[in-house]
This record gives structure tokens, sequence and C-alpha cells, in this order.
């Protein structure tokens, strides 16, 4: 776990895509990644079947987190929204998430019920509060290679002074890292970087479209001006959607309404793909060992 100290402190950025699921998380391990993103967002929306704003509970999301720390090696950086309460709940918060085998936890300070970060309507906690949340998350943690990421979404609603004031809070309060939601230009990212102590995360809207707040920065220029992480939450599950909803109107049109059989392998992996991808060889291999 310490290692993921270690690659968010290097000199290169570390790029961590969004991962909510089986599929999503071996196909980032196979792609040679380090560590990914646990995406709240993608979480919510596979598993229930709803948008980010807050329905999804502690339960839900450490499961996920557990059932993804089991199926592959990724330091998986968990997103625990606003710690489902005050600096009280944030403490067992913490503690469920590391036993999941978490290698980085974030908190925000967002008024609960949370939004994603690119919707309209956010409000943030008195700075204070959030203070609170930080070092309680900070005490909570048996490992200390454990990373405790404080994010803001104070640019939008109160500004970027604002959120850089906060986040000196939150870095003094004890987070390892720290995050900046929806910041609107390169110049603001810039100045947020340069006037923060710890290491600075921000999220890529790759697959947003109208509600992309950030613009989309390549690493290389995030680095250049003082990044030291970036997410892409959202491309996995917007790639996985539109390769379903595809898939799906050519299974309508062409099997049920022209009954014709088609078979679309740009549309589909094989299934040798997927037992593959899903460890089926490992799976055999550990039931011959019992023979």
């Amino acid at each position: 776990m310490g290692l993921l100290k270690d690659l968010i402190n290097a000199d290169d950025i570390l790029v961590t895509p969004g991962v909510y699921d089986g599929f999503s998380a071996r196909i980032v391990e196979r792609m040679g990644f380090k560590t990914a993103t646990i995406s709240g967002a993608g979480v919510s929306e596979s598993r229930l079947g709803l948008a980010d704003r807050g329905i999804l509970g502690l339960a839900d999301n450490v499961d996920t987190c557990s059932k993804l720390a089991n199926c592959t090696s990724l330091l998986l950086q968990a997103d625990a929204d606003t710690g489902y309460g005050n600096e009280l709940n944030v403490y067992y918060t913490i503690r469920e998430f590391e036993k999941a085998g978490a290698a980085a936890i974030m908190i925000e300070d967002q008024v609960f019920p949370k939004r994603c970060g690119h919707m309209a309507g956010k409000a943030v906690i008195p700075a204070d509060d959030m203070v609170r949340k930080v070092r309680a998350a900070v005490a909570a943690r048996t490992n200390p290679d454990l990373v405790i990421k404080a994010r803001t979404d104070a640019a939008g609603p109160v500004g970027l002074e604002e959120a850089i004031r906060r986040l000196n809070m939150y870095a003094e309060a004890g987070a390892d890292c720290l995050f900046a939601d929806a910041l609107g230009s390169e110049a603001d990212i810039e100045r947020v970087a340069r006037n923060v102590p710890k290491p600075l995360s921000v999220n890529m809207g790759l697959g947003l479209r109208s509600r992309r707040t950030t613009p989309l920065i390549t690493p290389a220029q995030l680095r250049n001006l003082g990044v030291a992480q970036v997410s892409y939450p959202r491309l996995l599950s917007a790639a996985s959607l539109r390769g379903m909803l595809n898939a799906m109107q050519v299974f309508k049109s062409d099997v049920l309404e022209e009954a014709r059989v088609v078979n679309r392998e740009d549309l589909q992996v094989s299934f040798e793909e997927i037992c593959e991808l899903m460890g089926l060889n490992d799976l055999e291999e550990l039931e011959a060992s019992f023979q």
C-alpha cells in the first residue's frame, strides 16, 4: 500500500482510470495500470441503476470495494462521498473501507446528499466541519500507508479562492492528497496546484458533453500545471454503455424485427476472451490442484 504514496508523490503524473465492477477492474489491470479510482457514480449507476445523487450507501459502496480488491491487485482508491455523516461516521467509514482493501479513501465537503461533481446545484458544508472529518479519517486508519484524500467542491458554489483555502485547511488537518473537483480552466487548475502543500488530484470528464465543467487536458499538460494525479472516472462506464446500446440496437432491428441471424464480432468480445479475462484458467488450475 505504501507504493501508492510513492506513485502519487513521484515526479511523473499518476493516471488512474475509473472502475466500478469486475469487468472494468480486470481490464484496467490488464492494461498495465497500478492503481484505479473506484467511481462512486459508476457504482451507483451500474449497481443500483440510479444517478449519482447520494443514494448509494456505505454498505453497497464498501461491498463493491471488497469485491474489486479480491479480483485484482490494483491499488484501489475508494470514493467515500461525504463520509456518510459527521466525523464519527467518517471514522467508521474509513475503518470499513480499509478492511475492504482500499489503498486510498476520499471524502468530500459537499452537503449530504451529495451530487456528481459535474451536476448543478452543489453546496458545501462549513470548512471547519470538513476539517473535523479529515482529522477523524486520519485518526481512523490503522495502516499509516493508507492514503487519505480530501476533496473540495467549493470552486463552483463559492469560488476558487475558497477552494484553495479549504484545501490548505484539509492538508493541515492531515490529508495526504488533495482533490479539487470541477475546476473551470487550465489557469484555475494551475492556480490551485501551485497554492496547496500536498499533491493535487483532478478529474477529467471523458464521457461528458453538456455537463463537462473542466476542460479536457492531457496528462502531460496537467503535469506541467503541477497536478500529481488525474482520474478518468467516466471513461469505462460511458464506453460500456455505448457498447451495450449499440449491441441492443442491432439485436432489436436485425434479429427481432427483421428475423436475421447476425454475428457482429465488432460489437462484442468472444466467449473465449471473456473467460480468459475473468480468470477461468486460474480457476481450473486451482480446481485441478485438489484432484
